[in-house]
């Protein structure tokens, strides 16, 4: 009976790791494509700019607040982060709650706290818009979710290896020059008024987007610190995203200011 019992558990820990090895295989078929998609996405970009903001155009159909949708489109990210968390909370190391603290400090700012900070010159976003995004982010949380908590295996001293260490730093190096960029332009517009402004200070002063530099950089960082696919992923998403639409900044700037400096790069200093 005891030889019949143990024959039943090598069945079942057999199949379980089958089923494991499946859904892997299926993940990393997804991230294939997801890869892709992304790639797609990056040339479309520099022959169509996404309609908010400065870039708002007519003939996306409704329009709804963009303050709202801004809310809505980020939320996500703040809310199934938390319900994975809660269903996984017996599971979860230090180094899983430390990804989940990082992960909520920025986007608990972006989802809920910056969209009432700006003075948005545009008021409205096509609701288009803040679909895709909301779609986007529910799939890039559970890609994050599912390769970092349940395909990537972390020793018990990842919080002092050297990929972790290096990775918090540059995370925190993008976070600030994001936020610190995004609120020199709401200080402008307090100082001189609504609209839009010709920014010197900080990065401005060599580059036309240094948010989405920072961005960049926080999300190479998180891709460091993870040491996952799932974070490699996003921080090329993050790219594809945010690149072509700095070049359309920086020739909005150019088209706006004759006086734009003609020196200043689009987004990294001194090179692009």
């Amino acid at each position: 009976m005891i030889s019949s019992l143990s024959c039943k558990l090598k069945c079942v820990e057999k199949f379980t790791y089958h089923v494991q090895i499946n859904v892997m295989n299926y993940f990393y078929i997804f991230i294939l494509f997801w890869v892709l998609v992304a790639s797609v996405t990056f040339i479309y970009l520099f022959f169509v700019n996404a309609p908010y903001g400065r870039h708002m155009q007519q003939g996306w159909g409704k329009s709804i607040s963009a303050r709202a949708g801004w809310v809505i489109m980020e939320s996500p990210c703040v809310i199934l982060i938390i319900i994975y968390g809660f269903l996984m909370k017996d599971k979860l190391l230090l180094v899983h709650e430390i990804f989940l603290l990082l992960w909520l400090l920025h986007y608990v700012h972006r989802s809920f706290i910056y969209p009432f900070l700006i003075d948005l010159t545009n008021p409205k976003m096509p609701i288009s818009i803040a679909a895709s995004a909301f779609f986007f982010n529910i799939i890039n949380v559970n890609v994050q979710a599912i390769g970092i908590y349940y395909f990537t295996q972390y020793p018990a001293n990842w919080i002092v290896s050297e990929a972790f260490l290096l990775g918090v730093i540059i995370f925190f190096i993008g976070m600030f020059i994001n936020i610190k960029s995004d609120y020199l332009i709401i200080s402008m517009r307090k100082e001189n008024g609504p609209g839009y402004h010709m920014p010197n200070k900080f990065l401005h002063k060599y580059i036309s987007s240094p948010n989405y530099f920072g961005e960049i950089i926080e999300w190479i960082g998180w891709a460091i610190l993870t040491w996952s696919i799932s974070g490699v992923v996003f921080a090329l998403w993050t790219i594809a995203n945010l690149v072509p639409r700095a070049f359309a900044h920086h020739k909005w700037y150019q088209n706006k200011f004759s006086d734009y400096p003609k020196n200043r790069k689009v987004i990294i200093p001194g090179i692009i």
